[in-house]
């Protein structure tokens, strides 16, 4: 993510309705942990969701390319550092838990990605990640990120079984907001998801996310995807 991209999430974070369901959803799955360990938060940004990792007793650190992400994690109180998610500056089997939210799709090479996080995920270790789904909606919303793909299901399996990890779980998210957000990206050339929201848009959308999550719909097609898997060991 480039540093106005950044800057942006940085001032949104709190409040948008997507960083706020992410972390609810990150949330959600420390809860599966009776015991926190040490965890690894890779493209971090500004640290958003360390902070969460913190909040649950995990001792957190924070690894991004961008040094202003860096600077801004460190200045919320987060141990982050500057790193390359392809040659991550960190030592090996080292890590109980491992998070890679909406990162590999930014990256060309995301096996070597993948890979590196087996590398420093300790046998046992668990890793948590989202990417976006189905290139059916790739837009312009896509380019102004920076990603160079979105995943199907298969592809995000396939990736992490290369890597050799075991898949627990895979899970779509945004399947109500799906058919909105399709026609919205592809009518506009520069519709930005990263724009200050109206609050009632904003609450529109937060409560269409939580009813999300009581419906049996998680196979469903998506705008994005969530996976966990684990080392083995």
């Amino acid at each position: 993510m480039d540093t106005i991209e950044l800057q942006r999430v940085a001032r949104i974070e709190n409040d948008n309705w997507w960083y706020r369901e992410r972390r609810a959803i990150l949330s959600r799955e420390l809860l599966r942990y009776s015991v926190p360990g040490d965890a690894v938060d890779i493209g971090a940004g500004a640290g958003g969701n360390s902070k969460e990792l913190a909040a649950h007793g995990w001792q957190a650190t924070a690894i991004d390319l961008n040094p202003v992400a860096v600077a801004l994690a460190r200045a919320h109180g987060v141990e982050a550092y500057e790193g390359d998610a392809r040659y991550l500056p960190l030592p090996s089997e080292r890590y109980d838990m491992a998070l890679a939210m909406d990162v590999l799709e930014h990256i060309e090479d995301d096996a070597r990605a993948a890979a590196e996080i087996t590398r420093v995920l300790r046998p046992g270790g668990t890793v948590l990640l989202s990417v976006p789904c189905d290139m059916a909606l790739w837009s312009a919303h896509d380019v102004s990120l920076g990603r160079v793909r979105r995943y199907t299901r298969r592809a995000l399996v396939d990736l992490l079984d290369g890597a050799g990890l075991l898949l627990d779980r895979v899970w779509s998210r945004g399947v109500l907001l799906r058919p909105p957000l399709r026609l919205l990206r592809h009518r506009s050339a520069h519709y930005e998801d990263l724009a200050p929201l109206h609050p009632f848009t904003n609450e529109a959308l937060r409560l269409a996310a939580a009813l999300e999550r009581r419906l049996p719909i998680a196979t469903w097609p998506g705008t994005c995807l969530f996976a966990r898997a684990h080392r083995p060991g």
